[in-house]
C-alpha cells in the first residue's frame, strides 16, 4: 500500500485535473453560488422596500428550476405526446424539442444588471437623445393600481427606443418583463436581454408544441404577478400608424384568467417621437415590401460616426421630444364580466382604442400633416393651422402638447430643416423633393386624432 508507483507526467496532471474539478463542483462552486445568492437576496430585499410593485419570487427563481417546471407542466407534457404522435417520432425526441423551446423562452433575470446598470443606462440614453415628457398624473395612476394585481403594460411599437424609454420611466415602480422578438436572439445581446428579464418569442413559429410552451410560460408568469410589457402590434410600424393587434399573447392571458386568484390590469401606453431613430429604414422597408430589412453596416456606422462628430463639435441639438402617455387601466376581471363575444378580439380592440385616444400629438407630426400638401407655407399660416388643430384635440379630449402654436412650429421646422425634409424659399417653407414618405410617416402617427367621426 505504501509502494511508490511511477506514472507518466501527463497521467498525473490528468488525475489532478479531475480531482480539482470534482472538488470545485462538490464543495467550491456550491459555496460560491450560495454566497452570491445570499448577497443578491439581501439586495433584492432592500430594493423591494422602495418599489411600488416588488420583484416577484417567480422572477427570482433559478432559470434551471423554471425550465424544469415549464417542461413538466401537464399541458406541456400532453403537447409533447401529441407532437410525437403527429410527427411519428419518439416522445423523448419531442420532449427534448420542448426543452429547447423552454431554454429559449425563459429569462435569467438579474436585479443587479436591471437596476444597477440597465435602468441607469436607459435613463442616460433617453435623456441624451430626447426631451422626455411624461405627465405626472400618469405616474400617480400607476401608484393607485391594486397591489396584488398582475400589471401588463400594453404599448404601441414605434421604435426600438420604446424598450429603453419605458424601462427607465417604470424603473422606480417595478421591473418589466418584455416579450422580445427574434431580432434580439443574437449573441451576446441575447444573454444581456435575458438578464434584463425579457423572454423571447418566435413570431413565425407555427409549431403547436412551441405555442403551448410559450403559452404556459406567459400564464405562469402572469399568475405569479410578474409585471410585463407587450406590443400588441407585434412589430414596428412601417407607416407611423397604429396597426391591428396580434392576439397571441393576449389570448394566453385571457384563457388562463379563470384559473387565477389575482386580477390582471392592462395599462395602455401610447408613445410618440419627434424623430424615430430608425425611421428611414422602416420607410424603406414599407416601400420595398421587404419586411425583414437589414440596414447596411456601412450605413449604420456612418450614421453613428456623424452623430459622434455632432456630439464632439457641440452641434447636436437633440432629436426633439419623446412623450409617453398612459391610457385608463383596464381590469381583465371586470372586462370579462361583461361576457363579450370573442373576448380576446374585443380586448385587443379596446386596448388599441385606448392607446389611440392617448396618443400624444408632438410638434413634428402636427406640422408634417400640413406640409404634406406640397404648398409653400408662411410660418404665421402654419401657426394658425396648428392653433386650429389644438382646438380640435382639446375638444376631443386628446393629450395636448405643452407648447403653444408658435413654439410648436419653431421646434418642428428646426428639426425638419436639419433633416432636409423641407426647404425655405422667400420666407416660405414647403416639403423637399422626395420627402413625402418621411412626412407621411410622422403625420400618420396622429392621423386618427383628426379623422372624421373619431
Amino acid at each position: 500500500m505504501t509502494r511508490t508507483i511511477a506514472i507518466p507526467l501527463w497521467l498525473l496532471i490528468l488525475i489532478l485535473l479531475f480531482a480539482g474539478v470534482t472538488f470545485a463542483s462538490h464543495f467550491l462552486f456550491p459555496s460560491v453560488r450560495w454566497f452570491f445568492r445570499r448577497r443578491m437576496e439581501r439586495a433584492v430585499a432592500r430594493l423591494n422596500t422602495r418599489l411600488a410593485r416588488p420583484i416577484e419570487p417567480f422572477k427570482l427563481a433559478r432559470r434551471y428550476d423554471m425550465i424544469q417546471r415549464l417542461i413538466y407542466d401537464p399541458a406541456v407534457t400532453r403537447a409533447v405526446a401529441e407532437e410525437a404522435r403527429a410527427e411519428g417520432i419518439p416522445e423523448n425526441v419531442a420532449f427534448e424539442r420542448a426543452r429547447d423551446y423552454a431554454r429559449e423562452i425563459v429569462p435569467a433575470f438579474s436585479a443587479t444588471l436591471y437596476f444597477g446598470w440597465g435602468a441607469r443606462l436607459a435613463r442616460w440614453l433617453s435623456r441624451s437623445l430626447y426631451r422626455i415628457r411624461l405627465p405626472q398624473i400618469d405616474m400617480a395612476e400607476l401608484d393607485r393600481l391594486p397591489p396584488d394585481a398582475a400589471v401588463v403594460f400594453v404599448m404601441n411599437h414605434r421604435s426600438n427606443m420604446d424598450y429603453v424609454l419605458v424601462t427607465w420611466l417604470v424603473s422606480a415602480s417595478a421591473a418589466l418583463s418584455y416579450a422580445v422578438g427574434e431580432w434580439a436572439r443574437v449573441w451576446p445581446l441575447s444573454g444581456v436581454i435575458r438578464m434584463m428579464g425579457a423572454f423571447f418569442i418566435r413570431r413565425r413559429n407555427h409549431s403547436a408544441l412551441y405555442r403551448r410552451v410559450l403559452q404556459r410560460y406567459v400564464q405562469m408568469a402572469t399568475a405569479a404577478g410578474v409585471t410585463q410589457a407587450i406590443f400588441p402590434e407585434g412589430r414596428l410600424s412601417l407607416d407611423g400608424r397604429l396597426g391591428a393587434p396580434r392576439l397571441g399573447l393576449l389570448s394566453y392571458i385571457v384563457e388562463g384568467a379563470p384559473e387565477w386568484t389575482r386580477d390582471v390590469v392592462f395599462v395602455p401606453v401610447a408613445l410618440n417621437y419627434d424623430r424615430v431613430l430608425e425611421d428611414r429604414f422602416l420607410i424603406r422597408a414599407r416601400v420595398t415590401g421587404e419586411r425583414r430589412f437589414r440596414p447596411p453596416l456601412g450605413e449604420v456606422l456612418g450614421g453613428l460616426g456623424r452623430h459622434l462628430a455632432e456630439r464632439v463639435t457641440m452641434r447636436f441639438r437633440g432629436l426633439g421630444t419623446a412623450k409617453v402617455v398612459l391610457g385608463p387601466p383596464l381590469s381583465l376581471r371586470e372586462f370579462l364580466a361583461g361576457a363579450p363575444d370573442q373576448p380576446t378580439e374585443a380586448l385587443g380592440r379596446e386596448l388599441m382604442d385606448r392607446i389611440a385616444r392617448a396618443m400624444p400629438a408632438l410638434p413634428v407630426p402636427l406640422v408634417a400633416r400640413h406640409l404634406l400638401d406640397g404648398r409653400a407655407w408662411a410660418p404665421p399660416a402654419l401657426e394658425d393651422a396648428i392653433r386650429a388643430d389644438l382646438d380640435v384635440l382639446e375638444a376631443r379630449g386628446a393629450d395636448m402638447p405643452g407648447r403653444g402654436p408658435i413654439k410648436i412650429v419653431e421646434d418642428a421646422l428646426g428639426l425638419l430643416l436639419e433633416r432636409g425634409a423641407i426647404v425655405a424659399e422667400g420666407g416660405r417653407l414647403r416639403r423637399a423633393e422626395g420627402a413625402e414618405d418621411l412626412l407621411a410617416y410622422y403625420a400618420g402617427s396622429i392621423a386618427h386624432l383628426f379623422a372624421t367621426g373619431s
